[in-house]
């Protein structure tokens, strides 16, 4: 059976046990990204408290983001690390300590002292927590895909991977919502004085409450048996990645740069475009990226469910061209009105959601003893570079052309159905059986 087709045999239905699973996992990932993304809704706050007083704006703007981008930069390391206790120790633990990892750092920063206390330490206490908190996103997006992976039916990973996705994009909403409510509530004086700590805070909290639920979690059927049978990966994970499995590693980067343009373009760079280039008000922009986050997050869900019943081939052959009409004709007319603007927003929004589709191929690029290390060197290898360089490319080519954005999404739509294409022809060596059926394979096997 070519596992890029659907099997003719019916699935099992998803257990309450598996909704529990997916439940649980999204909901960490949700906060973890909310979390990760909390910072730059208050940069301009925490660059005047951390830096000296005397320092010009423009230089307290560069360092403030430059720690930004920290979290970015440390994300490989920090993933392939963890990566490697997924693959020798087991799913669980790991998943459970990202998530730690992301609350204690979070909370660091909620209590952090400002450069008005503590001088120059300051700045450098925050760029610790920021890359504590890199380091444990970084575990965090891998781990979760290759959890959810191992737990349901093979022709429900699929969904289940969206769904995931679908609660990363929802920590990214919820951000933006909090940021909102405390800049409504307060004054500027009050939340430059306590109040920019209070997001932090309810994350951290949280964080460790979805630590405490992750306990109900259970290990991964593949790596309960892998570990049973001594069949783990006897050296190291990523050097068996890089020799065996290097055709996965390029697909699964190049796909990873199809998620983070469209992600980075479409969701976090809009705002700006709608108030620089079309004349909205920052209210508008807000307004209409956060309605376009929603029909995201439906997207990347039915994206999931899409691609377990028809292949990824396929599925991203034709998502392609939805994705590439819809992101050209929202930047093409999101100037005509109000109306017009959230109407194409919703659409594009949908349309992108065509990333909800990209772990399924990852996860099934990579056998079980270094599946996790895999999907977390090629992914965020990938988003560092892809995810740091798309918005100076963007800016970059934006006086040359006031449509730049929209033919860089225009590549990245060719990228993706170029890959559909390739998926079509060759998916039967790139992609193998994943999900709760590879655990009766392996049993079968060792019999």
């Amino acid at each position: 059976m070519s596992p890029t087709t659907t099997p003719a045999a019916a699935p099992r239905r998803l257990t309450s046990q598996d909704f529990r699973t997916l439940g649980l996992s999204a909901l960490g990932g949700a906060l973890e990204f909310y979390d990760f993304i909390i910072f730059v809704f208050f940069a301009t706050v925490i660059g005047h408290l951390f830096f000296p007083p005397d320092m010009p704006d423009w230089l307290v703007t560069i360092q403030t983001f430059g720690i930004f981008a920290a979290g970015y930069l440390v994300r490989p390391l920090g993933g392939i690390v963890l990566a490697h206790f997924g693959d020798r120790f087991g799913r669980k633990r790991v998943f459970a300590f990202s998530i730690l990892l992301m609350a204690l750092s979070t909370l660091g920063m909620a209590a952090m002292p400002t450069y008005a206390s503590i001088g120059v330490a300051a700045p450098v206490l925050l760029i610790l927590m920021r890359m504590l908190q890199g380091a444990a996103i970084g575990g965090e997006v891998p781990g979760a895909w290759t959890f959810v992976a191992e737990h349901v039916p093979f022709r429900r990973v699929g969904f289940a991977c969206g769904f995931l996705c679908s609660g990363l994009t929802l920590g990214i909403l919820l951000g933006s919502f909090i940021a909102t409510i405390i800049n409504s509530i307060f004054t500027p004086e009050d939340v430059a004085a306590y109040a920019w700590r209070i997001p932090f805070f309810i994350g951290g909290v949280f964080g460790l409450v979805a630590v405490y639920l992750r306990r109900w979690l259970q290990e991964t059927p593949i790596f309960a048996e892998m570990k049973r049978s001594r069949s783990l990966v006897p050296e190291l994970p990523l050097k068996a990645v890089l020799r065996d499995h290097p055709r996965g590693v390029v697909i699964s980067m190049l796909l990873t740069w199809i998620l983070s343009a469209g992600i980075v373009v479409t969701t976090l760079m809009t705002a700006t475009f709608l108030q620089k280039l079309y004349g909205y008000t920052a209210q508008q922009s807000l307004a209409a990226t956060s309605f376009g986050t929603l029909f995201l997050i439906f997207g990347t869900a039915a994206a999931g469910a899409i691609v377990d019943r028809i292949g990824s081939g396929r599925f991203f052959t034709v998502a392609s061209i939805f994705f590439g009409v819809a992101t050209f004709a929202f930047y093409t007319y999101a100037a005509v009105s109000l109306t017009i603007l959230f109407v194409l927003y919703a659409i594009m929004g949908l349309a992108v959601g065509m990333v909800g589709a990209v772990p399924y191929v990852m996860v099934r690029a990579f056998p079980a003893p270094v599946r996790f290390t895999g999907l977390s060197f090629s992914y965020n290898v990938s988003y560092a570079i892809f995810g740091g360089l798309t918005p100076l490319a963007v800016a970059s080519l934006l006086p040359i052309n006031p449509m730049a954005h929209a033919y860089y999404l225009l590549f990245i739509a060719a990228l993706a159905f170029v890959l559909g294409l390739y998926l079509m022809a060759k998916g039967d060596s790139v992609e193998a059986e994943v999900g709760i059926e590879e655990l009766t394979e392996r049993l079968a096997a060792s019999s």
